[in-house]
């Protein structure tokens, strides 16, 4: 199992979700990596490359992941060029997907570079963005978003419900295997139990379980 953090985090905001995994019987690598550094591309090649001999440094049927934000396009990236022979489930949590708006409107303002590096220019909403580039998954994937915000300024420049980063229509990927839309925001919806169970499910069935509260 590999967990990979989105933009501007770090691995502590993945930790909740990593200790409940184990503790569910899962072998986690919780990759910290330098989000504001590098592009998506060099990102994903790198860590998740690191990550993946990590896992296979014992013995393993299925590699799964759980992301949180721009970790979806990771992933997404990375099996886009180099497909894993062991893939099991995929969880996004908050994905850009279809890019956010946040980034076509303020993503050359002075600041915005400094706070989220090259990659964070690569996830505006455009077609020739890098989530809009890398088409529909063949594999299983599951999407939770959230439709609640602690930045209304942000969201103000998203149509319709969001997250304070992402429109709840912009974590949609064509081929993926499930959705849901819960009530939290993008920073914190990775922490929340509901999310966990729901992403715990998942891993285990390739559905979500809707029942679970």
């Amino acid at each position: 199992m590999i967990l990979l953090h989105g933009l501007a985090r770090t691995d502590a905001s993945m930790r909740k979700m990593e200790g409940d995994l184990k503790a569910s019987g899962y072998r986690v690598i919780n990759v910290d990596y330098p989000s504001r550094k590098e592009t998506i591309e060099m990102l994903a090649v790198q860590y998740i490359d690191q990550a993946i001999e990590r896992c296979r440094d014992s013995p393993v049927e299925k590699i799964h992941f759980v992301t949180h934000s721009m970790g979806g396009i990771l992933i997404r990236y990375y099996l886009s060029k180099k497909p894993l022979e062991e893939l099991g489930r995929v969880v996004m949590l908050s994905p850009p997907n279809q890019g956010s708006e946040v980034v076509d409107k303020v993503g050359k303002l002075p600041g915005f570079y400094a706070l989220n590096g090259p990659a964070g220019q690569q996830l505006g909403t455009d077609m020739g963005s890098l989530p809009n580039q890398l088409g529909s998954v063949n594999y299983p994937v599951g999407v939770i978003t959230g439709n609640k915000t602690i930045n209304p300024i942000l969201s103000l420049l998203i149509p319709g419900e969001d997250d304070g980063k992402v429109a709840v229509e912009r974590a949609r990927l064509a081929g993926m295997s499930d959705f849901l839309v819960a009530p939290y925001t993008h920073p914190m919806i990775m922490k929340r139990d509901w999310v966990i169970n729901q992403t715990r499910y998942f891993l285990r069935h390739g559905y979500f379980a809707k029942q679970i509260k």
